[in-house]
């Protein structure tokens, strides 16, 4: 495939530079990202299974982190595997429908991620400051509705940015400078004017992002201004534990995806690159991690399906040798 092209019908593939181009990096990277891979997928599946098997954490905070699980299992399984293939293959190739489909599933769970977090950020927010109204404020319709919005305006949101790159051309490079089909370095790669893209990258993308992180930091504030007003540093320090693992997770989310994205198209780069695996990878990884292991809630009911499962192994051993008999 030449890398001049003359119109877009012509253009059938990009490259993938990935991370790096040295041939020695290229197995090392392989076995670093198979492990994040199996660790997120395990971790956020586990969080899921735990949540449904612990009547106790049947409620809005855990219902609303385990669509955020099931989002991040979605979300690394659009970037990850292609990722690996091209770890340990010699044309790092990805067809221009394939770029395109990845850029839009990754929009949409990556604004997925946001609006979710959003959502535990309000139900953080019911729960401390007005507790008595707490089960019919976050019912579950409420719940449901949150949940749909999120899902319908990441969706939108996505389409919009996907249809507008579908309509530029490509005819000076087909070497996408990152390692999956992310949209500012499509747009570098574009001989077509690609102002409108940017426009709408730093307005209703901004608007996007920041529209949930707004509410996010809302909450918060009216969430510190109560737990400043409990007397005991103990009840502070109870309130505030609620809340830790969610804000450790947005600040890690909203820093990474804060300097990727909200900079001039020419100022992109290799730096840009290394941010990016932070809020795609490492936090949908971390993420299991950083919920669990100051949860109680979360480790009872980690420790219960462990229970289940190995209640369900001795059970199955007893069964076959009752089959095979003395």
């Amino acid at each position: 495939m030449s890398v001049g092209m003359s119109n877009l019908t012509m253009l059938s593939e990009f490259i993938l530079l990935g991370l790096s181009s040295r041939p020695e990096d290229q197995k090392p990277l392989f076995a670093l990202f198979l492990i994040i891979y199996l660790v997120t997928v395990l971790g956020n599946l586990l969080i899921i299974l735990a949540i449904h098997s612990h009547p106790p954490l049947q409620n809005p905070m855990y219902f609303f982190l385990s669509i955020l699980s099931f989002a991040d299992i979605c979300y690394t399984n659009v970037i990850i595997p292609k990722m690996l293939v091209n770890f340990l293959s010699e044309k790092k190739t990805i067809s221009y429908a394939e770029c395109l489909t990845q850029m839009h599933f990754f929009l949409v769970f990556g604004n997925m991620d946001s609006y979710l977090l959003a959502a535990m950020a309000i139900d953080r927010y019911v729960a401390i400051c007005n507790p008595f109204h707490y089960v019919t404020v976050m019912n579950r319709g409420r719940c449901v509705l949150l949940l749909v919005f999120s899902i319908t305006f990441s969706c939108l949101h996505s389409l919009l940015h996907v249809l507008l790159v579908s309509q530029l051309t490509f005819c000076a490079s087909n070497v996408i400078h990152h390692f999956f089909c992310d949209v500012n370095p499509v747009l570098k790669l574009s001989c077509s004017s690609t102002f409108v893209n940017e426009v709408l990258v730093m307005t209703e993308g901004l608007a996007s992002v920041m529209a949930p992180f707004v509410c996010i930091i809302i909450s918060y504030l009216r969430i510190l201004a109560v737990i400043l007003r409990i007397p005991s540093a103990a009840g502070k320090r109870k309130a505030f534990s609620t809340c830790s693992s969610h804000l450790t997770v947005v600040i890690l989310f909203y820093a990474s995806i804060s300097y990727v994205y909200f900079k001039p198209l020419s100022n992109y780069s290799v730096k840009d690159r290394i941010a990016t695996v932070i809020y795609t990878v490492l936090t949908s990884m971390l993420n299991p991690f950083i919920y669990s292991l100051r949860n109680k809630d979360m480790k009872r009911g980690l420790r219960k399906l462990m229970n289940i499962k190995f209640q369900m192994k001795n059970l199955s051993s007893i069964n076959v040798n009752k089959i095979q008999g003395p």
